[in-house]
């Protein structure tokens, strides 16, 4: 398999936003493929640290690779960012000076096949982040009952078709196990009314993106993990977060809403900053792309 294409999305206002400095201590809680990091290096010189932290083993191997250069300044670690306070005071660093999340799934993990995450490639059904623990999205789709299978589809999907779907799933797996990506896209064709236009965006992306959400707990993770991540910022110090769809986009919002309401955090854009024209035509997967930053006071 060719090695992904690795574009991170927004780098240039990420950068900005998060006003660093020669010498700044930065954390970026979501490393995937480095793209972000290798920005924020040059930026923070050779006296700057940067902590990197991913859920994701595999990524993680990768990303030491692109950062084979920057030893002295990088501190890398497997884990999420939900436990960056461990991870810090396992560094006996106290407080940090930037924090960057980027959400969702990186391109590494979209590109290969076998970890589950595609539509465009048939793999087994896992969509798992780390490989090591959890269940997976094949657990999932054939042990929940139909209501409950519903309900993830409504509610982490807000797929319209939530309920026809689920039954489809439930008919389906009775015969046979959905073991692969491909069968689980069959089920999601299958249950939708014929004769729809849904060229915009494949018919099973909601199913597959409420699946991988619970999966990995990726809502539970980011409302523990944003909390963490303020309450270890520096007075002056800045978060941005990248979210790709409403549920991540409208969590980071109420977050960084509540702390602004109790005086520590200053918001330092109102509304989400967006991808330009050009950046959403040449990277694909930029187009979704919600960027809030915030200041700690």
């Amino acid at each position: 398999m060719a090695e992904s294409i690795h574009i991170p999305v927004m780098c240039n206002e990420v950068i900005e936003s998060l006003n660093l400095k020669q010498g700044s201590v930065v954390v970026d809680g979501t490393l995937g493929l480095a793209g972000h990091s290798l920005a924020m290096l040059e930026r923070i010189g050779a006296e700057g640290k940067l902590i990197g932290l991913d859920c994701d083993a595999e990524i993680l191997e990768k990303s030491k690779e692109r950062l084979a250069g920057f030893d002295k300044q990088c501190i890398l670690r497997h884990s999420n960012y939900a436990d960056i306070d461990k991870v810090l005071s396992s560094l006996k660093i106290d407080a940090v000076d930037a924090i960057l999340l980027d959400l969702g799934v990186s391109s590494y993990q979209l590109d290969n096949a076998y970890r589950g995450f595609s539509l465009k490639q048939n793999g087994p059904l896992d969509m798992r982040m780390n490989q090591g623990e959890g269940v997976s999205a094949f657990d999932l789709v054939n042990s929940l009952p139909e209501k409950e299978l519903s309900q993830i589809l409504k509610v982490f999907g807000e797929e319209k078709w939530h309920m026809r779907i689920a039954r489809q799933i439930v008919k389906q797996r009775s015969s046979a196990a959905l073991r692969t990506t491909e069968d689980l896209s069959i089920a999601v064709l299958k249950a939708l009314p014929s004769g729809r236009n849904w060229q915009r965006i494949h018919p099973a992306t909601r199913t597959f993106q409420a699946l991988r959400i619970v999966v990995n707990k990726e809502l539970e993770k980011l409302t523990v993990g944003l909390d963490k991540c303020v309450n270890v910022l520096k007075p002056g110090g800045r978060i941005a977060v990248i979210a790709f769809h409403s549920l991540e986009d409208r969590i980071v919002k109420n977050i960084f809403r509540d702390f602004k309401k109790a005086g520590q955090l200053n918001l330092i854009v109102k509304k989400p900053l967006r991808p330009t024209e050009e950046e959403a035509k040449e990277n694909l997967r930029a187009r979704s792309a919600r960027l809030r930053i915030a200041e700690r006071i």
